[in-house]
Parts: C-alpha cells; structure tokens; sequence
C-alpha cells in the first residue's frame, strides 16, 4: 500500500506555510491570503467501550478535536467484546483506512486483527489500555498512563488516610488495565484490599453487588471503583448497605465533579482521556505526513494525576466543557 502521497502534500503545505509566513506582519495573516490545506485522510478510532461509560465521550471528544484540525475524518466504533474489537479492525483494513488507533483491553484477542492491519501497511497505535503490550503486539506508538503507577499511587493514598480495609471494584473481567490497577493498589496498601468483579454494562448489578458486600462485611473502610459512573453508583450502595465506606476512583467525568466538590468522593486519579484521543488521533496524522514518531520508543504518559477538593476548582471548566 502506496502512502507517500501524504509526505509529498505536506511538504507542498510546509512551502506554502513558509511562503504565507513571509508576507505577514507582526504574526497576522496577510490581507487575501489562503487557508493552507492538509491532506485528507480517514482514521479509525476502534476502542472497547461498553454502552453507557461516559469516560469514552472524553476519549472521543478528542480525537474528533485532533481529527477536524488535521482535515481527517474519523470512523469511531466500539464494542466490549473482544471478539467483536476484532472484527472492527478488520472492517477498518477493508475500508483501507489510513490508520487505525486501538485499545488493547484483551491483546491476545486483537492480535492476529493488528497482525492483519501491519501486513496491509496501515499504521496501528494504542490508547488507554494495553501499555505493557503495545511494542509486542507491533504498534506503532501509545498513548496513556502507566498503570501500576497509577495503582501504587493509589495504594499510598490510601496509606496516608489510615485506611484499612479497601474493596477494589472490577467491572470487567479480563480487563488488562483494570486488573493492573487493583493489583498494585493491594501491593503497595498497607491494609487489607479485596477484589469485587461487577458486570459493568449492568449498573444494576454493580449496585447490587457493592451492597452485598459492604453488608457481609462491616470492616470495609474504602470503596475503589475503576471507572467515574461506577463511583456514582458506589455513592448509593454505601449509603443502601447504612456503611460507612468513604469512595475514591480512578477516572473522571462531569457528574464526579460535583461529587468531588461536596466530598461524596475522595479522591479521582485522572488519566486525561481527552489528551488520550487527540494524540492518538495527532500522531497517527504525524506519521502518515512526516514520518513522525512520539515517545522515543516509550509509551507516552497521559497521568496519572490526583484530582479532589484542593484542586478541583481548577479541573472543574474543563469537565463542564466535556474535556476532563
């Protein structure tokens, strides 16, 4: 597959930036000067997304950002079954897109899906999830945050607080990154951490099942859930169990905001899922154009970062504005 023609026309836009950039003054445009024009490209943004989790509207919201800048157009689908992921990816070689961004919830599902993508000269890169696989599953570049970091970190959160007793909620069994996190917590927490596994496209049975176990036991100190919606809902089992559980999670969306504000939740470690989509996004356009490649052959961090009541006035415009 013949890509070049996106490295001849960006060098045709750099001449005409360069040109443009000597008839101005003082940093503005020329009076009738033109748009520069980029090239066109599609690129699929293929990520595991189960219905309702509306940490994917972030992710989303900037790739389509990075995508309209860059005049490319973006094929976003999603599907929490690994098998299905796959699928996706093989629909976007069909349509012989100009590159493929992928989370990597499964790896071993999506590998021979990649394999096909690499073989048909389409540049794969992953976001979000799968940055201990990348490099081995052939992608290109990640864009994302370091998992056990963020787990350790929230395990020494939990150390400073004296909490003893946390209850780690997984609403995805399987899930490489979701894993990671609540396996360094356990490591790093001085206290004892349990593993709860919820089916997390059934809020229903997220409820129920945080309930039923703050019942059975009264020890639990701390409710961890992986996700903002699920930390939403843990604020409701805690007070159905009568518990006196506080909750803390990782991820953010604009509802946790305000449970952030009034203290209904501890804490939010923040991945920066919008940052995630546009350099995704981003990159995939670099390397199609320039040839670029980000990280240095290292994965590039998104966070993690702690977000709660000393700083959430800061983070809060960008949550109402859907990009954090």
């Amino acid at each position: 597959m013949n890509r070049k023609p996106f490295t001849f026309l960006a060098a045709v836009a750099g001449l005409t930036m360069v040109a443009s950039a000597c008839s101005e003054e003082g940093g503005q445009q020329a009076e009738g000067g033109g748009d520069v024009e980029t090239p066109e490209m599609t690129i699929a943004l293929i990520t595991h997304q189960a219905p309702g989790d509306t940490f994917w509207d972030i992710v989303r919201a900037g790739a389509e950002d990075a995508a309209a800048k860059s005049n490319i157009t973006l094929d976003y689908t999603s599907n929490p079954e690994a098998g299905e992921q796959a699928t996706l990816i093989r629909n976007a070689v069909d349509k012989d897109v100009d590159g493929i961004a992928v989370t990597l919830a499964t790896p071993d599902a999506l590998q021979g899906a990649i394999d096909r993508a690499v073989e048909a000269g389409i540049p794969v890169v992953g976001l979000n999830t799968g940055i201990d696989h990348w490099e081995d599953a052939g992608l290109t570049e990640y864009f994302g945050t370091d998992e056990t970091l963020a787990g350790e970190a929230f395990g020494e959160r939990l150390n400073d607080v004296e909490a003893e007793n946390a209850l780690c909620v997984i609403q995805e069994q399987g899930h490489v990154a979701l894993e990671e996190r609540c396996r360094a917590l356990g490591e790093t927490f001085d206290g004892e951490s349990e593993t709860l596994y919820v089916d997390g496209a059934s809020m229903p049975d997220v409820s129920s099942g945080i309930t039923s176990k703050l019942q059975e036991d009264e020890d639990i100190d701390y409710v961890v859930t992986l996700g903002a919606p699920f930390a939403m809902t843990a604020i409701d089992s805690v007070e159905d169990a009568g518990s006196e559980a506080q909750v803390a999670t990782f991820d953010t969306n604009r509802e946790l905001v305000g449970a952030l504000e009034n203290g209904d939740v501890e804490w939010a470690v923040d991945q920066q899922p919008y940052l995630q989509g546009y350099l995704a996004v981003d990159g995939l356009w670099l390397y199609n154009t320039n040839g670029n490649i980000s990280g240095g052959g290292e994965p590039v961090l998104t966070g993690p970062t702690f977000i709660d009541q000393d700083n959430i006035d800061e983070i809060a415009q960008y949550a109402e504005e859907g990009t954090r």
